[in-house]
């Protein structure tokens, strides 16, 4: 392999390409306990388009996989290593090309920075909505790579929703692009949309034209409890019935209510289950919006209703819905899952969820976009406890297979990974299956890129 790293250092230069252990070892694997990984030959940092197709060339000449990957915050392992491959880390092209308000548009490369792009656009009254729970340090790359969604997806929709074009390097190197930059356009087969949520399996995404909204009014917020998950459910099938369209509907569960008031010190006055909704339509819109959330609510039994147009008062509930997953880090490490079902089966997953958490004997917390349904699923345990990460697993597992049963699909925003190859199996079928491997084939005959990611060869 010596030939092949002289060549990657001279493509990217010598401090581009890590090859301590030490060093690599923080590269092996993403956010999610439960994936394999193994050790790369090498991590590669190239800082541009040129740069990439130089290493997928190199690697294609020596047979040598390619597992791209952005910040890591990956939740499903699909930036996980192989044994033996070349990780190919996309932060150093962290450039915001174009910022276009006229055509409401920007163009990035893949290492910029969720939260970054959102502050950018900001300061000419626009709007990049996806919004993952990670904003802050996870990157475009890895959100298209994953199709990663966040809590405004009831609104807005997920990463794909605000794709207009791509630049993909191909297996053989050569460097494809996709889309337009206008605003409808149906000329030939949509290729973006194949290559957002890939995982990393057909190419190298180094450029994305992304649109962009109109920046929302300032958001007014309403907060609902409810006895039993059950009437928190009818609330939101009630919501939806309606016909409103909320920016954001989170919803809480009891483990996470009691988690993330003994963390912030507060009292959240919820008994079974929080609703959280969010409406940024600004003004007496806003105020019609939040008045017909608030009937449904209450008619399907809510203990407690609160509307605010305080923005300070809207930060802090929030805050409080996103600090869940720390929260539960002072009961031990955590392992979330992502199924998406039916906004009819919310409750239906959560009692399940709680039936579950009984059987296996440890904390399961579920929080979610119940405008879309879909939940997160939390299980604690102890790292250190064999058995007890044994039956993390089993309850990781049972939590994908209600989500099927309920009628609803293995993964909403997080990715299949290298974590439920098996569960795609279950969900696409054998012929659903086939198509997919037909696809890779086509586009990476000698499996170069993110092998066994998403399915077996």
């Amino acid at each position: 392999m010596e030939s092949l790293l002289a060549e990657l250092r001279a493509a990217v230069g010598a401090g581009a390409v890590l090859t301590d252990a030490d060093v690599t070892a923080g590269y092996r694997r993403d956010m999610m306990p439960l994936a394999p990984h193994g050790q790369p030959l090498a991590v590669v940092l190239p800082s541009s388009t040129e740069q990439v197709r130089a290493v997928v060339r190199a690697c294609a000449a020596a047979g040598t996989p390619i597992v791209p990957r952005g910040a890591g915050s990956g939740l499903s392992g699909a930036a996980n290593a192989v044994e033996g491959c070349v990780v190919l880390v996309t932060t150093k092209m962290d450039a915001i090309l174009e910022i276009d308000p006229d055509n409401r548009l920007a163009v990035v490369e893949p290492g910029v920075v969720n939260l970054d792009l959102r502050a950018a656009v900001e300061k000419h009254g626009l709007f990049y909505p996806p919004d993952p729970s990670s904003y802050d340090w996870c990157t475009i790359g890895g959100n298209l790579a994953t199709n990663a969604g966040g809590l405004c997806c009831v609104k807005y929709g997920v990463t794909t929703d605000s794709v207009l074009g791509l630049e993909v390097v191909l297996a053989d190197g050569e460097l494809l692009r996709t889309g337009r930059r206008t605003v409808k356009g149906v000329a030939g087969y949509d290729l973006t949309k194949l290559f957002v949520g890939s995982e990393g399996t057909l190419g190298v995404i180094t450029r994305a034209t992304l649109a962009l909204r109109p920046l929302p009014q300032a958001p007014s917020t309403l907060v609902a409890t409810f006895g039993s998950t059950a009437a928190a459910g009818a609330a939101v099938s009630r919501v939806v019935a309606e016909g409103v369209v909320p920016s954001l509907m989170e919803i809480m569960d009891r483990t996470s209510i009691r988690a993330v008031e003994q963390h912030l010190r507060t009292d959240l006055n919820a008994g079974a289950a929080l609703l959280l909704c969010q409406s940024d339509s600004g003004g007496e819109a806003a105020r019609r919006e939040l008045a017909a959330i608030e009937q449904a609510c209450v008619g399907a039994g809510a203990e407690l209703v609160y509307a605010t147009e305080d923005l300070a008062e809207g930060r802090d509930l929030l805050t409080a819905r996103r600090a869940v997953l720390t929260a539960l880090e002072v009961y031990g490490a955590w392992l979330t899952d992502d199924v998406c079902v039916p906004r009819t089966r919310i409750a239906d997953l959560i009692t399940g969820c709680e039936r579950i958490a009984a059987e296996v004997g440890l904390r399961v917390a579920v929080v979610g976009h119940a405008g879309d349904g879909n939940m997160h699923p939390t299980i604690v345990y102890d790292p250190s406890s064999e058995d007890e990460f044994a039956r993390a697993q089993r309850a990781f597992d049972e939590i994908l297979g209600l989500g099927l049963a309920l009628g609803g699909t293995v993964t909403g925003e997080h990715g299949v990974g290298k974590v439920k190859r098996e569960w795609l199996a279950k969900e696409i079928g054998p012929v659903g299956l086939r198509v997919h491997r037909d696809v890779k084939r086509a586009l990476d005959p000698e499996n170069l890129f993110n092998p066994g990611s998403m399915f077996s060869p």
